[in-house]
């Protein structure tokens, strides 16, 4: 700890400075570290608010607000850095529908994604002690029903996505979690890295193992869309370390250097396929003919990858109404499809004798447990798994990353954002300090 207050500040929306501060105030600026456990009444936060929704660069404004307050079971972290998900921008818009109609404070804090310090802690919480350095996955349920004693918490009616569907998200100086969402945060990366990946890699982890007897092993060959996004990254990276082929499917020829380099069996540019996308025609029609000739034309294009007559094991989908169609056509006999998302919509449709009379399965997915969840993130631990961290912002740019991914302009793989970190490469409270020290001399 430094044995100097902290006479000098930055401007909260920068994160200029990081510093330890040994006075013990109700606010502290943005990267001004307050002693070791000391809970400040105030923090600043990015809040979104009912009447602001809209695109981020909107929505998000900086506020003064009331640090959390605790119950027994949670968690008060000082949030070093930050993940940035879709979740933020469907939250700014307000869509589907308002988060805030759904926990009813009268503003929402996103971020689903986070890594930083254990601050304080609730009277029944064992495992975690304040100063532990963590990452947070992003699961809670009120953990007193079946599902959550024996059976899996993601069936639990309690279930909820922190961050999105919780007011208490970290793109704030403070973040509110359940004991149970924290994780052991990989020492070998940074602060920045370390919060980028737990959101994606679970998600993709449950959809490849948590959906028995249709498990990743081996052999298997998986149709991976979007493989160079920050979900498509995670279960790529997962199919080479299990010993799967993973084809994962690009829009741009410049991103196919990338998914290889991250361990995948083949390529293909879905942008090299016309007529096959989009919600499936009448069956019957001449536009279906159309379009089951383009389908088989892109099925010809992965056995040049499996090798002809080798259908898919697996699909891992999240595009949605686009691609879903197809995704039922190619997977094999006895396969499955599993989905998470619909990034281009929700009308899913399908020629279903496919599915019936080749007995295929279409599964949904959503996020993990917290079994999935820590299994998935000490593949990082083991450095197994890259976070495939593309771009990092500072704190008063966190709207402008969210309206980056908004428009789909950014880079392949995952973003992050500081908040008390002052600058990348730090991997320590310690690293914090002395950073912030020696800017403050600069």
């Amino acid at each position: 700890m430094s044995s100097q207050s902290a006479a000098t500040k930055t401007d909260a929306t920068t994160g200029a400075l990081s510093l330890v501060s040994e006075e013990k105030k109700d606010l502290y600026e943005i990267g001004e570290i307050p002693p070791l456990g000391h809970v400040p009444k105030n923090m600043y936060a990015w809040a979104i608010r009912k009447e602001r929704h809209g695109e981020p660069d909107t929505a998000m404004q900086i506020e003064v607000v009331p640090t959390w307050e605790l119950d027994s079971h949670d968690v008060l972290v000082l949030v070093m850095a930050a993940g940035v998900n879709y979740n933020g921008v469907w939250a700014s818009l307000g869509k589907p529908i308002s988060t805030l109609d759904g926990h009813k404070n009268p503003y929402h804090i996103a971020g689903s994604d986070a890594s930083g310090v254990v601050w304080a802690v609730g009277s029944k919480v064992k495992r975690w002690r304040v100063g532990d350095e963590v990452v947070i996955h992003c699961n809670q349920d009120d953990g007193d029903d079946e599902e959550c004693n024996g059976g899996d918490p993601m069936f639990s009616t309690s279930q909820r996505i922190w961050g999105y569907e919780t007011p208490d998200g970290s793109f704030a100086q403070f973040c509110r979690v359940q004991d149970r969402q924290l994780l052991e945060r990989p020492k070998h990366l940074t602060w920045e890295e370390s919060a980028c990946y737990t959101l994606v890699l679970a998600t993709a982890y449950r959809m490849l193992f948590g959906h028995r007897p249709h498990v990743l092993r081996p052999g298997h060959n998986v149709l991976v869309w979007g493989a160079s996004g920050g979900l498509g990254s995670m279960a790529v990276q997962l199919c080479a370390t299990a010993g799967a082929n993973a084809i994962g499917i690009v829009s741009e020829d410049d991103k196919r250097d990338f998914v290889m380099q991250l361990g995948a069996r083949g390529v293909i540019n879905r942008k090299d396929f016309k007529d096959c996308w989009g919600e499936l025609p009448k069956v019957g029609t001449p536009e279906y003919d159309a379009w089951f000739k383009a389908a088989r034309k892109f099925g010809a294009a992965i056995w040049e990858v499996t090798g002809k007559g080798n259908n898919v094991d697996c699909v891992f989908e999240h595009p949605g109404q686009s691609t879903f169609p197809v995704s039922v056509f190619v997977v094999k006999r006895g396969g499955m499809v599993v989905i998470c998302a619909g990034t281009t919509g929700y009308n899913l449709t399908m020629d279903a004798r496919y599915l019936w009379m080749h007995q295929k399965r279409v599964q949904g997915s959503h996020f993990a447990n917290l079994l999935q969840a820590s299994q998935a993130n000490k593949l990082v631990v083991e450095r197994r798994i890259d976070p495939c961290m593309s771009e990092v912002f500072p704190w008063d740019q966190i709207p402008k990353a969210h309206m980056r991914m908004y428009r789909n302009e950014h880079k392949p793989g995952n973003m992050a954002v500081l908040v008390s970190a002052p600058t990348t490469g730090l991997r320590t409270i310690e690293d914090v300090i002395e950073a912030g020290q020696q800017m403050r001399k600069a």
